[in-house]
């Protein structure tokens, strides 16, 4: 079995989901602190979308922004010499942006929970907007932010629309785990399609199981706080 689009895979979606996360995060303390709830809904609904487009259409869209010839790929390559689409690098970009709202989604949904009389009373206390962000929105958040992170690794593992649109399937290359399902079973040959789906299975139920870990300690944790 090649091994190639494990590695692949885990690479792409590690370094995803560090992009995910912190963009997420910024994303939704950016929408949280929107005082006007029609900016709110309009950006919801932006910072959403790609949640509910077919990963192909998102796909397109990469492909439309970063192909060679088009603007934001055209602009990497004449100036950094960095070709973007059908590259590895494509396959981050596919993985970061189809996995995005769920860190954003997930990290909002945290922000919301977290008790407003504790950031007024930072507030009331003088201290400044990034501290209270820093000592109190983000570790009453953490465990939030951290199933969105789980979410998101485990989403950008599996995708597999907007790769093979914007970073194409190259053995060796771009071709991650669910590229290499298809180009098996395309192939007919259902054995090795059958393994990588195994191991695809695999680490979707240690991340799954992983999350609900996080949160089984989570809640045990506030209970020995509230005692």
């Amino acid at each position: 079995m090649d091994l190639s689009p494990v590695l692949i895979s885990a690479k792409t979606a590690s370094v995803s989901v560090v992009l995910t996360f912190f963009a997420g995060v910024a994303a939704a303390f950016f929408v949280f602190r929107m005082r006007s709830g029609r900016r709110k809904i309009f950006w919801d609904g932006v910072l959403t979308l790609p949640l509910v487009l077919p990963p192909t259409v998102a796909g397109f869209f990469l492909l439309f922004l970063f192909g060679v010839h088009r603007p934001v790929g055209a602009f990497f390559l004449e100036f950094f010499g960095v070709k973007i689409a059908f590259s590895w690098g494509a396959t981050v970009l596919a993985a970061s942006v189809i996995s995005f709202p769920l860190m954003y989604r997930c990290a909002r949904g945290a922000f919301e929970q977290v008790d407003r009389d504790l950031l007024d009373a930072g507030r009331t206390l003088g201290m400044s907007e990034w501290r209270i962000f820093r000592k109190i929105l983000l570790p009453n958040a953490l465990h939030g932010l951290l199933s969105g992170g789980i979410l998101a690794f485990a989403r950008g593992l599996g995708e597999f629309g907007a790769t093979a649109m914007i970073a194409g399937n190259i053995a060796g290359e771009t071709r991650t785990l669910p590229l290499a399902v298809y180009s098996d079973v395309s192939a007919g040959n259902m054995e090795g399609a059958g393994k990588y789906v195994l191991i695809l299975v695999l680490i979707s139920f240690i991340a799954v199981t992983g999350m609900s870990c996080a949160t089984y300690l989570f809640q045990g944790f506030e209970r020995r706080e509230t005692r």
